[in-house]
This record gives C-alpha cells, sequence and structure tokens, in this order.
C-alpha cells in the first residue's frame, strides 16, 4: 500500500458528499497499486479513519464502490476533454490527445485503478469500463463523421484506437525516455492511419481534415 495512502487517514467530521470523495480519492490510490481482486474494501475504512459501518453505508460493495469510481473519473475525464468546437478538427483531435495526457498525469491514481479494472475478470466490472469507453468512442465517431450514421467498421476502428491510446497513455505514465509530444504525435497519427486503412464507404466524411 502506497505511504500516501496511509498518511491521509483522517476521523474529520466531513459532509456526505466530501467523505465519498475523500473516499473514492484514497479508493484510486489502493486500485492503482493492485488488481480489482486483490483489494478488500475493509482496507479502506482502515486508511480513511472511518468505521466499516459508514463505508458499507456508502458503498455496500466491493463493486458498487469501484462502479463509482470509474464513473466518477469519466466524468471528469470527458469534462475536461470536452473538444473545441471551433477548432478544426485536426487541431481538434491534437488538442483532445493533449487534454487526456494532462488529465492522465493529474490524476495519475485514478487512471491506474480504471486501466486494473479494465483488465478484472468479473463481468460486470467489465461493463463499467465498457460504458467509459462507449461514451469517448461517440464523442470522437461525432467529432470525426458529423454529417450522417458512422459505419459500424469505422466504429470498431476508433474503439481499436480508443484502446491503444489508453494504453499508450498508461504505459507513458512510468516511462523516463518517451517525451509527451512524441506520445501525442503517435496517437494522432495513429487514429488517422486507422481511419485511412478502412474502405472507401467506410471512411469518415471529415478525413480529409485529418490528412493535410
Amino acid at each position: 500500500m502506497s505511504s500516501s495512502v496511509t498518511g491521509m487517514a483522517t476521523r474529520t467530521r466531513l459532509s456526505r458528499e466530501a467523505r465519498q470523495d475523500q473516499l473514492l480519492e484514497l479508493g484510486a490510490e489502493l486500485f492503482a497499486d493492485r488488481s480489482y481482486e486483490d483489494v478488500h474494501i475493509e482496507e479502506l475504512s482502515e486508511v480513511a479513519g472511518v468505521s466499516r459501518g459508514l463505508l458499507y453505508h456508502y458503498f455496500p460493495t466491493k463493486r458498487a464502490f469501484f462502479a463509482a469510481m470509474v464513473r466518477r473519473e469519466s466524468t471528469r475525464m470527458m469534462e475536461l476533454t470536452a473538444p473545441d468546437e471551433s477548432l478544426p478538427i485536426l487541431d481538434r483531435l491534437r488538442q483532445g490527445i493533449e487534454a487526456y495526457l494532462d488529465y492522465c498525469q493529474d490524476h495519475k491514481m485514478g487512471v491506474k485503478a480504471i486501466f486494473h479494472g479494465a483488465a478484472s475478470a468479473d463481468p460486470e466490472i467489465q461493463a463499467i469500463v465498457e460504458e467509459d469507453i462507449q461514451r469517448q468512442q461517440e464523442r470522437i465517431t461525432a467529432g470525426v463523421e458529423p454529417n450522417g450514421r458512422p459505419s459500424e467498421l469505422m466504429q470498431i476502428a476508433v474503439r481499436s484506437w480508443l484502446h491503444f491510446m489508453r494504453n499508450a497513455c498508461h504505459q507513458w505514465l512510468d516511462s523516463t525516455e518517451t517525451s509527451r509530444d512524441e506520445v501525442r504525435d503517435l496517437c494522432a497519427q495513429a487514429l488517422v492511419g486507422t481511419l485511412l486503412a478502412l474502405p472507401e464507404g467506410s471512411r469518415p466524411s471529415a478525413l480529409t481534415d485529418l490528412t493535410p
């Protein structure tokens, strides 16, 4: 368990919302260090300085806790990476990746916790993480195909790229050799290359704006 987690124990009286936020922040550190299956939610009551009864009042199961944490991180990420619609599509893509890298740096524990959750064998946890991916996919496809319904193959391509980008950014968090700009450019070029690989009838209408 990380020293930062153990050092944050407190019995300060907090509002319900503030207490939930505190528990979710501490929980993100626990799940960031270990797999979903290896974390026992009772540990959280110890490091947070609250009774088990109070913890279970907020989150009746470990799955409920993890679901709340993923949804919290997903909402925060979607807000922080909202695209600037006034930018050209290529600049918007780069800005979106930059914003995601900012999010990864600023909320490293939450990112790692979700990454470990995605590797869980629990189908309900996988469904929660999948919901997060789906929201990002819909945002991207709406950006590259604003004039109609994206083809199924294009949706598969965008979803595959999202998994690639998340893995690349996650690995970069622990890298000492690869620069932020290199990761940003890699991810941007990978999406363009993925969309270019689609057959003519499945390519997004905005593809020409992505290939200067």
